[in-house]
């Protein structure tokens, strides 16, 4: 597999800009949303951009991987955020086991437009977590203030990419009318894509199992409000939640 180039890309620049200034406490919270909004719509266009243009050329997008050590606290919690979100960009991930001290590596493998933007929206998305389960108040009455913090964030994992996985749907739809570089339309490279990260996963991780994440309790229902809350653009709310599927 190709090893990811050094981020140069302005586009790409831009967008970090973009969630930084979202980030920082001077921003008033209608600065901030509409810093983040611009930042996901930028973010979804340039994946599929990336995809049009460098079909037929591998040396310019090829497929590749990287491995990231997630620490504590929660750093399960941190897993679960990244493997969701390589999920909603069109990579695949599998984790890896604990490193010691709490650490805990996940492997992504995808295009290396795609892992590059997986990483940048984890970045973003775990600072909102974060900050925002620090926020929070246990319910009086609660047995386990940790178990409760813990479904706290699967609900705010699972809102959050579920909305990040309608926006990145969206794009792909819209370029589906597009043609590539090569001629040929956005739906068959973007699908060639998939069949591509698919297979350099199998060939990476021959034998995998799927387990089902449980998200259950009384901090999950909060987790999800907080989700719906994160600002990473758009302005559509997705449905009732199910539980996701953890590769281990």
């Amino acid at each position: 597999m190709a090893t990811p180039q050094a981020d140069v890309n302005p586009k790409l620049a831009t967008i970090k800009a973009l969630l930084a200034k979202a980030e920082n406490s001077a921003a008033s919270e209608a600065e901030a949303e509409l810093y983040r909004a611009r930042a996901m719509e930028m973010m979804a266009k340039y994946g599929v951009d990336s995809a049009l243009l460098s079909d037929g050329q591998p040396s310019r997008d090829g497929v590749t991987d990287k491995n990231f050590d997630l620490q504590n606290p929660w750093s399960m919690s941190r897993v679960r955020l990244m493997y969701h979100i390589a999920e909603a960009v069109g990579c695949k991930s599998i984790l890896m086991g604990q490193q010691g001290n709490g650490t805990r590596r996940v492997h992504v493998v995808g295009y290396e437009s795609d892992v590059q933007r997986a990483e940048i929206l984890y970045t973003s998305l775990q600072l909102q977590m974060l900050n925002g389960l620090n926020r929070q108040a246990v319910p009086y009455g609660v047995r386990s203030p940790k178990a409760w913090r813990n479904s706290w964030q699967l609900g705010f994992i699972v809102r959050v990419t579920e909305r990040l996985a309608a926006i990145e749907e969206a794009a792909r739809a819209a370029a589906s009318g597009e043609t590539s570089a090569t001629g040929r339309s956005g739906e068959l490279v973007l699908a060639a894509r998939g069949g591509m990260v698919r297979a350099a996963f199998q060939a990476a991780h021959p034998t995998v199992r799927k387990q089902s994440s449980s998200f259950s309790g009384t901090g999950y229902g909060d987790g999800i409000a907080a989700g719906n809350r994160a600002d990473i653009g758009g302005t559509r709310r997705i449905g009732a939640a199910s539980a996701g599927s953890l590769v281990a």
